[in-house]
């Protein structure tokens, strides 16, 4: 069967409800998260979780169709059936679970240490020691650096642009925060200057299970042609060379 991907950008959430066919995969999308999601000058959904939506459509040899559809609304849809899965950058979590099912993750954003391209440090305990390291105070990366870099003098703040700004001016060897906002404030305001050193940390006891593909939980045939795509398109390259188009790292889930 030939994949054939149609692409439909629903406004506000206001997607109409009608029976899926049984031979069409229907699935939802935010649309308003890039690099993740989003919708493209002439209308079209694109980024990451499309691409990935699109491969699993391709491994399953399924006819799907991919619409936007408003965050608040977006698990309300799959459980009322207006569509039969969300790929959307979802967090699991345990309160989802409660009213839907996910496969494994699909991917996971991990810690990044940002500093000077000319500077030696690394995200390692033995790196770190001395080092002054700002962080946005009360998050994920706060918590990680406390638990496990403790030989590091961390520096909170109440925003990452304001770290961000410390570190420009000096102040800091380092800063960390989640690598694909650290990623593009470097490739918008570092002019060169900065760089994540090595790869991000995927801690998930700090940074959790990553994000998965929510299936309705009366559907356990379809969360397992997902979850076998997905080993599939990871383990074939299809995976990585998507990732490569969006994130200069890995976002595989450890």
């Amino acid at each position: 069967m030939k994949t054939k991907l149609l692409v439909l950008s629903i406004i506000a959430g206001s997607l109409v409800s009608g029976t899926v066919h049984a031979d069409t995969i229907r699935i939802a999308t935010e649309g308003a998260y890039p690099p993740f999601n989003y919708i493209d000058e002439s209308g079209e959904l694109k980024g990451f979780d499309v691409d990935i939506a699109k491969a699993l459509c391709a491994e399953m040899e399924a006819d799907c169709e991919i619409v936007a559809q408003a965050w608040d609304g977006i698990i309300p849809g799959l459980v009322t059936g207006r569509y039969d899965a969300i790929v959307a950058s979802m967090s699991i979590t345990e309160k989802r679970k409660e009213a839907v099912n996910f496969t494994r993750p699909y991917y996971q954003v991990g810690a990044a240490l940002v500093a000077p391209v000319d500077s030696d440090i690394a995200f390692e305990a033995d790196k770190l020691d001395g080092k002054v390291i700002g962080v946005q105070r009360a998050t994920t990366y706060a918590n990680l650096l406390d638990g496990e870099y403790p030989q590091a003098t961390v520096n909170t703040y109440d925003t990452v642009e304001n770290h961000n700004l410390d570190l420009q001016s000096g102040r800091l060897d380092g800063v960390v925060g989640q690598a694909v906002l650290m990623q593009e404030w470097i490739d918008e305001n570092a002019n060169g200057a900065y760089e994540i050193k090595g790869e991000p940390v995927l801690n998930v006891a700090y940074i959790g299970e990553g994000a998965g593909i929510a299936i309705n939980k009366d559907d356990p045939e379809l969360l397992e042609q997902f979850d076998e795509a997905l080993v599939t398109i990871m383990e074939n390259g299809v995976y990585d060379d998507i990732s490569a188009k969006y994130f200069s790292f890995s976002i595989r889930p450890q």
